[in-house]
């Protein structure tokens, strides 16, 4: 796999379609700037489907991609090392805090082991298909992959955002399930932005203790002496200090990129992924959404370098895409809003006045007429709003 064809592949979204959403907004009985980021993301979801009105998020889908990292094993987690298959049977079994939320949303959940550090033959047949290996390497010490199965998870993460497009699924919450990614994660991080690892190193979604931080801090440390010697190449560098489930990630973001489906981040490990991925193909992060601030450096750094502002901060650090998943609703509502809210068309030359709220002459915009707000004869100052808006 050649890692620089993504450039050419992915397009940014169409920002002809965004500005006449913009233009539509401003025909909209509201004063600029009511609704606050809803109205961005309103034109952000229209340009990413092409479409303006914007489509309602009729088939949204968690993506969980899990696996289990040998540099667990030095204590960095609160979590013991090898467990990450715990966190996949909670899922499973609907017992999760994803799980209730995305069942209280009516959106499925998909698990992908990639790396975890269990038998196979103890998980449903469609979540460990497309395995790569059993746990991955300890990167303080050794390279987390070989060179072959960095690409064979890169491969798996294209692979199912095939399969998603295929299926019609037209927003995603990317999330992990993973024991030690948070280290892995933290090290693609520092590596990329030039940090120490003190400046990157958080306490994990299950917190850790400071002798754990320590040891976390030390772990990121020797890993960064090993990445910084293979910046220049991102397949290399997943293999010296990522993950099989970071890898299968990382082309999941690219290629739902190149299939034009918006995708919100979550937690530092899917921040760290995007990273990674706007290093192969610097139009990329155009069609992702960090769905909340988890508190760990590392992730801010990571969205800071992107210039990606996260929607949500709630304290949150579950991970398991919770807090992106928590995130959804406001996505749904932004594009509700930007779909049915009335925009109203200025005055035909010769007209008395202009159609506005209540005329008989006037209304919302025909629903059949998707991609067509902004032509000609459409655009023009919205009413001046009521006392109340004003």
């Amino acid at each position: 796999m050649n890692l620089d064809d993504f450039t050419d592949l992915i397009e940014r979204p169409d920002g002809g379609v965004r500005r006449d959403a913009e233009e539509r907004r401003a025909r909209v009985a509201l004063a600029p700037g009511a609704l606050g980021r809803l109205d961005e993301l309103g034109e952000w979801l229209a340009a990413a489907q092409a479409a303006s009105p914007v489509r309602p998020i009729g088939r949204p889908k968690v993506i969980l991609f899990a696996g289990d990292h040998g540099v667990a094993e030095l204590g960095v987690s609160a979590r013991p090392a090898g467990t990450a298959d715990r966190l996949v049977r909670a899922v499973l079994a609907g017992e999760s805090p994803v799980s209730v939320l995305a069942r209280g949303q009516e959106v499925p959940v998909r698990v992908v082991d990639v790396s975890l550090d269990c038998d196979p033959d103890t998980l449903p047949e469609d979540v460990v298909r497309h395995r790569v290996r059993r746990g991955s390497g300890r990167i303080d010490v050794e390279d987390a992959l070989s060179a072959a199965e960095v690409e064979a998870a890169l491969r798996a993460g294209v692979a199912i955002a095939d399969e998603e497009a295929d299926s019609g699924t037209d927003l995603v919450v990317l999330g992990d399930l993973s024991v030690g990614g948070t280290t892995a994660a933290a090290t693609l991080i520092a590596a990329l932005c030039g940090t120490d690892a003190s400046v990157v190193t958080g306490r994990g979604g299950a917190p850790i203790d400071d002798l754990a931080w320590m040891r976390k801090c030390a772990a990121v440390r020797d890993a960064l002496r090993r990445a910084r010697l293979v910046l220049g190449d991102q397949a290399e560098l997943l293999a010296a200090v990522g993950g099989a489930d970071l890898a299968a990630a990382t082309g999941f973001l690219l290629q739902c990129a190149v299939r034009h489906t918006p995708v919100i981040l979550d937690g530092v490990v899917s921040a760290a992924c995007a990273l990674v991925a706007q290093r192969v193909a610097f139009r990329a992060p155009d069609w992702w959404l960090p769905g909340h601030a988890s508190g760990e450096p590392a992730q801010l750094k990571a969205f800071d370098r992107m210039a990606l502002e996260p929607l949500l901060d709630h304290g949150v650090t579950v991970g398991e895409g919770v807090g992106a998943l928590l995130a959804l609703p406001l996505v749904r509502s932004a594009a509700a809003l930007a779909a049915e809210l009335p925009a109203y068309t200025a005055p035909e030359d010769g007209d008395t006045g202009a159609g506005a709220p209540g005329d008989a002459t006037s209304g919302s915009e025909n629903p059949d007429a998707a991609g067509r707000s902004g032509a000609a004869g459409t655009a023009g100052a919205a009413p001046a709003p009521s006392p109340d808006q004003e």
